[in-house]
């Protein structure tokens, strides 16, 4: 299985859409605990130095990799287990949503920007590419 990518240049959003070899409260962990963000997040498969989250609407989280790119933070609007995450990070919102199908979990995430030219930079950072590798890390790490 691979992840399935979207640039929708009208809604100035990224969507990305997983099979997880896991059930919904095991990706919801996976994206919620900082013992197990540390393990995936980061694209080039490396462990965060590190990982900071608390999980309440309003609260924030931190992720530090070896300092190849600056540290991801930003601030959770929505949290409902196991079903939903909004955050705001980049000047983008993200959403994660979790759907169970049978064993496995059908993973939507999506990033959308504040503008075209907002999405233009997020493309030619290569925010698209290093999100599909970041999630095949989410994947193998669910999938042991």
């Amino acid at each position: 299985m691979i992840t399935t990518t979207n640039i929708d240049h009208k809604t100035f959003t990224i969507h990305f859409e997983r099979v997880l070899d896991a059930t919904r409260e095991e990706a919801f962990d996976a994206w919620t605990k900082p013992s197990e963000v540390s393990e995936w997040w980061d694209p080039t498969g490396k462990k965060l130095v590190s990982c900071s989250i608390d999980l309440r609407p309003g609260g924030a989280f931190s992720f530090v990799n070896d300092g190849h790119s600056p540290p991801f933070t930003g601030v959770y609007r929505v949290v409902e287990r196991p079903a939903q995450l909004v955050f705001e990070a980049l000047g983008a919102i993200g959403t994660v949503l979790l759907e169970a199908t049978g064993p496995s979990t059908l993973m939507r995430v999506s990033i959308r920007c504040a503008s075209a030219e907002h999405l233009a930079q997020f493309v030619q950072l290569g925010v698209a590419k290093d999100t599909e590798r970041t999630f095949e890390n989410l994947a193998a790490r669910l999938a042991r």
